[in-house]
Protein backbone atom coordinates (compact mmCIF):
# COMPACT_ATOMS: atom_id res chain seq x y z
CA UNK A 1 0.00 0.00 0.00
CA UNK A 2 1.27 3.46 -0.62
CA UNK A 3 2.34 5.73 2.27
CA UNK A 4 0.79 8.68 0.83
CA UNK A 5 -2.52 6.73 1.07
CA UNK A 6 -1.84 6.70 5.27
CA UNK A 7 -1.02 10.29 4.93
CA UNK A 8 -4.72 11.37 3.32
CA UNK A 9 -6.18 8.96 6.01
CA UNK A 10 -4.75 11.08 8.40
CA UNK A 11 -6.01 14.59 7.25
CA UNK A 12 -9.60 12.77 6.49
CA UNK A 13 -9.83 11.84 9.93
CA UNK A 14 -8.70 14.73 11.40
CA UNK A 15 -10.88 17.33 9.09
CA UNK A 16 -13.92 14.96 8.50
CA UNK A 17 -16.24 15.56 5.63
CA UNK A 18 -19.58 17.39 6.69
CA UNK A 19 -22.90 15.67 7.18
CA UNK A 20 -24.28 17.36 4.14
CA UNK A 21 -21.34 16.16 2.37
CA UNK A 22 -21.71 12.77 3.52
CA UNK A 23 -25.66 12.57 2.88
CA UNK A 24 -24.79 13.73 -1.11
CA UNK A 25 -22.82 11.35 -1.89
CA UNK A 26 -25.25 8.69 -0.12
CA UNK A 27 -28.00 10.45 -2.50
CA UNK A 28 -25.96 10.53 -5.90
CA UNK A 29 -24.97 6.77 -5.24
CA UNK A 30 -28.42 5.66 -4.54
CA UNK A 31 -29.72 8.05 -7.32
CA UNK A 32 -27.31 5.77 -9.49
CA UNK A 33 -28.43 2.19 -8.54
CA UNK A 34 -32.03 3.46 -9.10
CA UNK A 35 -31.17 4.36 -12.64
CA UNK A 36 -29.33 0.97 -13.21
CA UNK A 37 -32.05 -0.85 -11.26
CA UNK A 38 -34.67 0.87 -14.25
CA UNK A 39 -32.71 -0.24 -16.87
CA UNK A 40 -31.89 -3.53 -15.67
CA UNK A 41 -35.57 -4.48 -15.44
CA UNK A 42 -36.83 -2.84 -18.36
CA UNK A 43 -38.62 0.09 -16.57
CA UNK A 44 -36.33 2.65 -18.65
CA UNK A 45 -38.61 4.06 -21.63
CA UNK A 46 -37.37 3.35 -24.94
CA UNK A 47 -37.01 6.92 -25.94
CA UNK A 48 -34.70 7.31 -23.55
CA UNK A 49 -32.27 4.34 -24.57
CA UNK A 50 -29.17 5.08 -26.39
CA UNK A 51 -29.35 3.12 -29.18
CA UNK A 52 -25.91 1.85 -30.64
CA UNK A 53 -24.50 2.98 -34.37
CA UNK A 54 -23.43 0.76 -36.68
CA UNK A 55 -19.90 1.46 -38.32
Amino acid sequence: MNPLWFLRAKRWAQNPPSAKRVIMVFAIIAFCITLAALEHFGYWPDWAAAERLRP
